[in-house]
């Protein structure tokens, strides 16, 4: 069936969240709370946390985990959760609306000459003759919740290619994954060590490559509570000191391969990313098409314009929301391009 999205949809996961603003405990030396999926592309938190980096920062953290971005959102706004890392959605900027929460920092990101995020086919859908993305008008695109980030992509490509694509909201990540394993949808965007684990176990097919559409794309961001970035700051500043770390110590050795640690980030790695698997078997996994992680976290807000653009031409945020709504620029490098 075709899945039509709309703001009220999108803010009425919102509303108990957004109501009642709790302020987030964040204070030097005290438990701060991290959210986070088990994503390779989360590994900067991984690490920090692992090597003491954000214990060196006077931060005690701990590590919540999500299975699809939005929810986040709302645990932000809750005070459930201190820090995010996670994509941008529908959610979060109807709640930075609101007041309760703010991007700060860059996350992982699209670079050329840097392997990132692949379109999926499924194999049914392959076999009847979706071979590129312009083969895919009229096919199921998979989706965790609607003003994902996958809608996001999914859209982005429909529109270039001038095609239309029913999505499918699926709610986490492991079961858009069973959908497009089944062909219960034909095609999905994902970071590229999902995607080789996938094509690698000929359970779908790459038809096509998310940066040919969206070039430096700000894949996904660090936000906190508006009251943390605006009153917080230290403590705000000790997050991106630690973060920073971990991720610097993984485009290092993973990405551009001039650290020789690899084998150990994949044992840090491994605790939260295909710990289901004996490491021999997940350690191919999570070293397959790592992508950067925005080096002292620069924010492309070129591409946050873009994507905030995107989700007031479909009426899923009010057209009214400026980027100074959504971004505190103040944190870190913003880069334009």
């Amino acid at each position: 069936m075709m899945v039509l999205f709309n703001r009220r949809q999108t803010l009425g996961l919102m509303g108990a969240a957004a109501a009642s603003l709790a302020t987030p405990a964040i204070a030097q030396n005290k438990k701060i709370v991290v959210g986070a999926l088990n994503l390779a592309s989360h590994s900067g938190s991984f690490i920090a946390l692992e090597r003491g980096y954000f214990a060196d920062a006077g931060l005690d953290v701990e590590l919540k985990f999500f299975q699809a971005a939005q929810p986040m959102a709302v645990a932000i706004a809750s005070g459930d959760v201190d820090f995010g890392v996670t994509a941008i959605t529908g959610g979060l900027i109807s709640l930075a609306d609101k007041g309760a929460v703010k991007v700060f920092g860059g996350a992982l990101t699209e670079e050329p000459g840097i392997e990132g995020q692949k379109i999926l086919a499924s194999n049914a859908a392959f076999d009847a003759g979706v071979k590129t993305p312009k083969d895919m008008d009229g096919k199921r695109f998979g989706v965790t919740t609607a003003g994902s980030s996958f809608h996001y992509m999914g859209s982005k490509v429909a529109e270039k290619e001038g095609v239309k694509l029913e999505f499918v909201p699926l709610q986490k990540v492991g079961a858009v994954i069973g959908a497009l394993k089944s062909g219960q949808i034909d095609a999905w965007s994902i970071v590229p060590n999902i995607a080789g684990g996938l094509t690698g176990a000929d359970a779908a097919h790459e038809i096509g490559i998310i940066a040919d559409y969206l070039p430096n794309y700000q894949v996904t961001t660090l936000f906190t509570s508006a009251k943390n970035a605006s009153d917080r700051r230290e403590e705000t500043k000790a997050f991106l000191t630690g973060y920073n770390r971990g991720a610097a110590d993984y485009n290092a050795a993973m990405v551009d391969k001039t650290a020789d640690d690899a084998d150990a980030l994949v044992e840090i790695i491994h605790k939260y990313v295909y710990s289901d698997q004996p490491i021999e078997t997940a350690s191919a996994s999570i070293k397959a098409g790592s992508m950067r992680l925005s080096k002292n976290a620069a924010l492309n807000l070129a591409s946050v314009r873009d994507q905030l653009s995107w989700f007031q031409s479909e009426d899923l945020v009010d057209k009214s929301i400026s980027i100074e709504t959504l971004v505190d620029t103040s944190y870190v490098d913003i880069i334009e391009n």
